[in-house]
Parts: structure tokens; C-alpha cells; sequence
């Protein structure tokens, strides 16, 4: 859904009861809601919240990161699956809010980009690199990130010259 008749038409049909599924290129489900609602002219917006209010189900946000050892990539995703908050944080135009939803409800499945990719660092599939790059609040990682280069940097200058 990359403009505004598109998106329009999509959230008409499911204000009608359409099961509507839509990619976006964005990573995060706050991004998400804030591009569908931006895409509205001013005047239409608080409608179109409304709409996205009223009609949101589930948010998927996906990344695809190299693994560490190079050899493929794996998928980090953002989950938001419905909760009896979320249209009123989404009306009220508080998606900044859908962090704290979703890590609160990680037992219902959802999680965070963050979350993920900590996850994936943690597991060794991902470099810190990687995750810094991929995160949505860099400064959780950047700690992460400089401590692996700084071992790098260590292990080259170690290894003997070839």
C-alpha cells in the first residue's frame, strides 16, 4: 500500500468487514500505523484513525538480516496482535504506547523488534553489528556492538601476519 486511493480503499473495505491484508515498507508497527495515517491529508486524518482504530487486527513488521556466519539471513519480526488497548491508543494517536503494549503482552505472543534481535544475539545467529543496525532503539545495542568490535579488533591485531 504505497499511496493514498490504495490505502483509503483498503481501510473502506474493512471498515465494510473485509478481511484486508496490506504490506508497507516499514519496520515497526508504530511506523506502520503513522504511514497509513499520514498518507491522509489533515483534514482526514483524525477519520482515518478512526478507521484504523476500528479495523486493526494484527501488525507484522519484518527485516531480514545476514547471519553471522554469511551464509543466509534471517527474519526479525515485530509482532502486535490485538489487545483491547490497542484501538485506543491507535484513535488517540499515541502509537509511541505500542512498545510498552506489546513487550507487556509477550505472553500472548507479541514482541518487539528488539526484542527479537536481542533474541537473535543472544542465539549467535546475528552479529551485534547487525542488530545495532536493525533496532529501533539503537542504544540498547550499542554497548553490545562496540564490545564485539573491540574483541575483533583485539583478535586481529593478536593473529599472526599471514
Amino acid at each position: 500500500m504505497r499511496d493514498y486511493e490504495t490505502i483509503s480503499l483498503a481501510l473502506s473495505a474493512a471498515e465494510m468487514g473485509i478481511l484486508v491484508f496490506g504490506t508497507l515498507h516499514t519496520n515497526s508497527a508504530a511506523k506502520t500505523i503513522d504511514r497509513i495515517i499520514n498518507v491522509f491529508p489533515a483534514d482526514e486524518r483524525d477519520k482515518a484513525r478512526g478507521g484504523v482504530a476500528a479495523t486493526t487486527k494484527g501488525i507484522v513488521a519484518q527485516q531480514l538480516c545476514p547471519t553471522k556466519d554469511g551464509k543466509g539471513r534471517c527474519a526479525a519480526v515485530e509482532i502486535l496482535t490485538y489487545e483491547k488497548s490497542l484501538p485506543n491508543l491507535i484513535r488517540t494517536g499515541k502509537v509511541s504506547g505500542l512498545n510498552s503494549l506489546i513487550e507487556l503482552n509477550g505472553k500472548a505472543g507479541m514482541q518487539t523488534m528488539d526484542q527479537c534481535l536481542m533474541n537473535f544475539l543472544e542465539e549467535g545467529k546475528i552479529s551485534a553489528e547487525q542488530a545495532y543496525l536493525k533496532a529501533n532503539e539503537k542504544k540498547k545495542f550499542l554497548a553490545l556492538m562496540e564490545r564485539e568490535l573491540a574483541i575483533a579488533k583485539q583478535e586481529q591485531q593478536s593473529s599472526p601476519a599471514n
